[in-house]
């Protein structure tokens, strides 16, 4: 008997190549020892929280066994949270944001599947630009909404706006960018974003001489925002269209992945938007996640203008280079994020990872991001792993020279 719906099971047939070989490396790792693995195919952040995270944890203990320390907190968050919130975001999105423009989630991934939940109906359409994170379909889809995706433009992989444009249709709700990339590592420039939001804001003057029509989103999804290099900038999406909205994490910047604490803020200029606010903390709510947990809402909330040592992954950055370079691996150095997208010495990504893994080395083929030829290498991982997968990459790549 079928235990779960059709559209689980084939997601289940299909899961994430990333979940996938990070089970292989567990395996790996059991059958050969952890020195002998290089697994580069998770992004889970290694890099301690800032220092005085331990403080404020221990500030934090001695409020929780106060009443209600610990208790239920209002759907949207914490008020001196979103406070703490806007104040940042109004900095950083180069907007002035107020408290109530904010609501804080359960992770990134918590804020997006809210706004879907609130926007999408069934048949709606979401565009992303491919590669793209591998959930985005998922997120959408539970819905009803349907990913649609347009192949980004290597090596550099940005966005294709013409393509973007040829995709729009009456159903489309949201478009979907996310920078720096996961799992490109590309920043997109303003002046690509701002191709972007003009789209929006024309294809929504459009639809305003229709009774009844729904507007089109522009979403920017950002966990890995603080991850700039070489002097590059991230551009602020908020003051491009009043049709955007934000939403990121900490879990990156602060590496606390696992307390899952994100945010979600609308352009405040957004027709309508006190009612998608209310609507995102609503289904905050009902999709079951109640509130965002409130020890991460206080420590993101006091470390909010702090990162980890970003320097850290700016010398593994180089040193990846070094060894992909050194091994003849193809690859665009990436400015953002903490990933390489490298190209496949032969046209099946799955082959090169096969090959790989026969080194040891573990990394995610491209084909799980939507773009086939490529492969994904994180490297929130140890230098010394790094440096240790050198040989591992010469080998594999070399087992495809005739």
């Amino acid at each position: 008997m079928q235990t779960v719906t059709g559209e689980i099971a084939r997601a289940m047939a299909g899961s994430s190549f990333i979940r996938k070989m990070f089970e292989k490396g567990l395996e790996l790792k059991r059958q050969f020892g952890e020195d002998a693995v290089c697994d580069f195919s998770l992004g889970n952040p290694d890099v301690p929280p800032p220092p005085r995270t331990r403080d404020e944890l221990i500030r934090l203990a001695d409020a929780a066994v106060q009443p209600l320390g610990l208790g239920y907190c209002p759907n949207a968050g914490i008020p001196s949270v979103r406070e703490a919130m806007a104040g940042f975001l109004s900095r950083q999105q180069e907007t002035s944001v107020a408290a109530k423009d904010v609501v804080m989630t359960v992770g990134a991934a918590g804020a997006m599947v809210s706004f879907f939940r609130a926007v999408v109906e069934p048949g709606d359409e979401i565009i992303t630009p491919a590669p793209y994170f591998v959930e985005y379909g998922s997120y959408c889809g539970h819905f009803g909404g349907v990913l649609k995706t347009v192949p980004s433009l290597p090596p550099a992989f940005l966005p294709d706006v013409a393509g973007i444009a040829a995709t729009i249709t009456p159903k489309t709700r949201a478009i979907i960018v996310n920078s720096p990339n996961n799992p490109t590592g590309c920043i997109y420039p303003r002046d690509v974003l701002a191709q972007i939001a003009a789209l929006v804001e024309a294809e929504n003057a459009r639809r305003a001489a229709t009774d009844g029509a729904r507007p089109l989103f522009l979403l920017s999804d950002e966990p890995y925002r603080a991850f700039a290099f070489d002097g590059v900038t991230v551009p602020a999406i908020l003051p491009l269209t009043k049709w955007a909205c934000v939403l990121g994490s900490f879990s990156k910047t602060l590496s606390l992945a696992g307390e899952r604490i994100g945010y979600f803020v609308a352009n405040p200029d957004m027709p309508g938007q006190a009612q998608l606010v209310s609507a995102v903390t609503l289904t905050n709510r009902t999709l079951g996640y109640v509130n965002a947990p409130v020890i991460g809402q206080r420590l993101a909330a006091a470390l909010v203008d702090e990162t980890v040592d970003l320097a850290v992954y700016d010398r593994r950055r180089k040193l990846m280079a070094k060894v992909l370079t050194d091994a003849g691996v193809e690859f665009a150095l990436p400015k953002g994020a903490f990933y390489f997208f490298a190209k496949s010495p032969v046209a099946d990504d799955v082959a090169f990872v096969e090959a790989l893994v026969k080194e040891r080395i573990l990394v995610v083929p491209g084909s799980g991001f939507g773009f086939a030829g490529y492969v994904r290498i994180c490297c929130s991982i140890d230098e010394a792993i790094i440096a240790r997968s050198a040989e591992g990459f010469k080998r594999a790549v070399q087992s495809f020279v005739r």
